[in-house]
């Protein structure tokens, strides 16, 4: 209860004091990235649940001759790079935080398809709400292996607590503020999880 009281009022605070940023990123992803401004893409959440998360579009919607999406690399523009590297990309997830779906601290939400992918360990990610920041991203971010990624989100799982969720929260702002872990090496994001 705690939790979501702090979600409720951090992600409200965070959305008025953001709205002018939220005003001008909408106007310059619409001018550099095109419609729609806001990128939904189905997710697990609490206990595999999937919801709709939202972000700022990064990438455009280039395909091949074939139809199909182009690589992360070829997508990612300058502009959605830099949307990546200041985190504004996940300036709409405070929609997903106030309506219940998403915290602001806890394991990123992945792709739906890795879910069959998942150790029993590994799905234990899914026993919390997911966040817009985690322990993960605060050691490491993109720029650590898979493993050590689940290794982070599960010990968040077992150690959570409202001071460990206000560390992470301070610790978020300033990996932000350096830019660092943005991605992994050699890769525009991050590798795909293909199983263990």
């Amino acid at each position: 209860m705690i939790k979501r009281c702090f979600d409720i009022i951090l992600a409200s605070f965070a959305l008025l004091l953001l709205l002018p940023i939220f005003i001008i990123t909408t106007i310059l992803v619409a001018l550099y990235l095109g419609r729609p401004v806001i990128f939904e893409q189905a997710r697990p959440g609490l206990h595999s649940t999937i919801f709709t998360m939202k972000k700022f579009r990064s990438m455009t919607d280039e395909k091949n001759e074939n139809g199909e999406l182009l690589s992360d690399a070829v997508r990612l523009t300058r502009f959605g790079h830099f949307l990546r590297k200041t985190s504004l990309d996940e300036l709409p997830g405070l929609w997903n935080v106030l309506i219940g779906q998403m915290s602001l601290v806890g394991p990123r939400p992945l792709l739906v398809e890795y879910l069959p992918l998942y150790s029993d360990e590994q799905a234990r990610r899914h026993d919390v709400k997911p966040g817009i920041t985690g322990w993960a991203q605060v050691n490491g971010r993109n720029a650590i292996d898979w493993q050590e990624k689940f290794e982070l989100d599960i010990w968040y799982v077992d150690n959570q607590s409202f001071w460990l969720d206000i560390k992470i929260i301070f610790l978020t702002i300033k990996k932000v503020c350096s830019q660092a872990d943005i991605n992994a090496t050699g890769e525009a994001t991050i590798a795909k999880f293909t199983g263990n």
